[in-house]
Formats: structure tokens, sequence, C-alpha cells
């Protein structure tokens, strides 16, 4: 190898390996994980404190068939849903729940459903649905058509109407289908 390529060589190797070594840098902060907390800014709110008390809810006497399948749906249903603890019930806790400030509500053993014909019915995870608005409050109100006993499931305005579907799959596992769902249920 002559001197002038031996130079060259050098030159070229002094030029390329800054570039490299900036280039290897750019391309690991851009696409490695990020071992930071997240920006104060970018975190989400803290959650606020969750009121405590007992939530007022009715509890009509059921038979002894519904009785046995609310306690086992009731054993089956998460602590929290969408980040709120579930809470004490004033009545029936052996038949409703409730998670939250203000609170989302799951009442077992109410009346079936009562709407009209040409209402739509939703099917998610297993279960069908008919889906209505209090006229007081606008919170959702999610009731059961295709099972045994029925269920209600109320999620007041401030949530997403979707925090019911956190209760389909403990519906679905512990409270028998009719054989002969509405029409509309899959």
């Amino acid at each position: 190898m002559d001197r002038s390529t031996r130079q060259a060589t050098i030159w070229a190797t002094v030029v390329a390996l800054p570039i490299a070594v900036l280039v290897l840098l750019f391309l690991f902060s851009r696409f490695a994980p990020a071992d930071d907390p997240p920006a104060a800014s970018a975190s989400p709110a803290a959650p606020t404190a969750q009121s405590t008390a007992p939530v007022e809810m009715a509890a009509p006497a059921l038979s002894a068939r519904s009785a046995t399948v609310c306690r086992a749906l009731l054993s089956m249903l998460p602590d929290t849903v969408d980040g709120h603890a579930q809470r004490p019930v004033t009545a029936g806790p052996e038949q409703n729940a409730a998670y939250g400030d203000p609170p989302v509500t799951v009442a077992c053993g109410v009346p079936p459903a009562s709407y009209p014909l040409t209402d739509e019915v939703w099917s998610t995870a297993g279960v069908c649905w008919h889906l209505s608005k209090e006229a007081s409050s606008g919170a959702a109100v999610w009731e059961t058509v295709d099972r045994e006993v029925a269920i209600k499931v109320t999620t007041p305005s401030v949530y997403d109407p979707q925090v019911a579907v956190a209760f389909a799959a403990p519906i679905a596992s512990s409270v028998k289908r009719l054989a002969d769902p509405p029409s509309g249920c899959p």
C-alpha cells in the first residue's frame, strides 16, 4: 500500500468513525425503551379520593335459586373496575355491588328488562344486553336479557358506558343462559 492510499484510508476512518458513532447514538436514543418515568404533564391524573360510604341500593327478596346464582356472581366480580375499588352497599351485599364515586352499580335478581321488541340488543363477551339511559341522571343502564336471573349494571354519565363490559365475563361464567334467548342475541 502506498503512502497516498494509506493517508486516504486514515482520513476516511477519522471522518467515518465519529459519524458512525453519532448515527448509533441517535438510533439508540430514538428507539431504546425509556427508563425514566413520564413527565408530570404526560402522567395520568392522580386518583381522587373515593368515598367509602355504603351505596344506597335496594335488595328485593330473591327465590332460593336466584339467591344462589347472585351469590355465585358476586363472588366472581373483580375487586376494582376501571381503577375504582368496590364499595359497601346498604342492602343485599349478596346480590348488589358498587364501584367508585359516583358508583357504578351491579344489581342481581332484578325484574327482567322490559323494552320494545324493536330496540337493539348488544352482545358482549357472551352476554346479551339491552342498553338504555336513566332519564333523571343520564346514566347508562345495561340489563341482561339472556340470563336465567336478570342483572342490571348502571354506569353514571361521568364514566365510559363500556365499563359494564368488565362484568360480562363473570356473568357469562356464573349465570346460566336462557334456553330461548330473545331475538337478536347470538
